[in-house]
């Protein structure tokens, strides 16, 4: 049970590229007693693996799974949205979305799955042929249509491939991450090309929609100190207008016109 246990704990740390004695200066403890902990000579406390696990930033669940492998009961769950301690979190999505009119605002999961969106991102997805519940990640590698509607597909996969490998390594080696980004390298081929970094401040995506053209450039919200497993992994994507022409356009939409 404990060498199961120092496996993950050796697996994490190697993520984190963290030394034996980095890690345990971080987590108050010696070198090596990290060691022993990895080879299982030594049993980690509870709270020992709470605190490692918070000292590497293991994702939630992945602490359940570093508990479980020394013998405790998990300490994280997912709960319902509707369960009254997420009254609070509830309405603070739904204000996150609907003040952002009349511009798109979308809840994403870990895996890039839209857990819900605004009017406005909901007619966009309409538009690209998308359900509310579609994988964004899914959509745009399997869907032949969506790179054609961006513009600017080439710096938009370039950024996405970036984005999926880093998630992925924070996440410790996420596979459906994984899995993605290999399609998405694969599906750009040769035609994947690396320009200079630098040149712009942002770099808007450019959606064609019938005889307009709309950019935007987007920000990227989470929660903090959460203890909730979904919660954790949810990020809430806002999108903003790039230029001025995006800004009217949507404007006018929002104005019924």
């Amino acid at each position: 049970m404990t060498t199961q246990f120092g496996d993950l704990l050796r697996h994490w740390r190697e993520a984190r590229k963290l030394s034996q004695l980095e890690l345990g200066l971080s987590a108050n403890v010696s070198a090596r007693h990290i060691s022993f902990l990895e080879t299982g000579r030594a049993r980690p406390s509870r709270q020992m693996v709470l605190n490692l696990g918070d000292v590497l930033d293991v994702a939630l669940g992945s602490r359940n799974a570093m508990l479980h492998a020394a013998g405790f009961a998990p300490s994280y769950r997912a709960r319902a949205m509707d369960e009254a301690e997420m009254g609070p979190i509830a309405t603070a999505l739904e204000w996150m979305l609907t003040r952002h009119m009349p511009y798109p605002a979308m809840i994403l999961d870990r895996r890039w799955s839209i857990v819900r969106a605004n009017p406005m991102a909901q007619m966009m997805l309409d538009q690209l042929g998308l359900s509310e519940n579609a994988n964004l990640i899914e959509a745009l590698i399997g869907q032949e249509r969506l790179p054609s509607i961006i513009e600017n597909w080439q710096e938009v996969a370039r950024h996405l491939l970036h984005r999926l490998r880093a998630e992925s390594a924070h996440l410790g080696g996420e596979p459906y991450l994984d899995e993605m980004a290999a399609r998405l390298s694969a599906h750009l081929g040769d035609e994947f090309r690396e320009s200079p970094p630098g040149g712009q401040a942002v770099i808007p995506t450019r959606y064609r929609l019938g005889e307009t053209t709309l950019s935007f450039f987007s920000t990227i919200s989470q929660f903090s100190s959460v203890e909730d497993i979904a919660l954790a992994d949810w990020k809430i994507e806002q999108l903003f207008p790039a230029d001025e022409k995006t800004r009217q356009v949507m404007e006018g939409f929002a104005a019924g016109g």
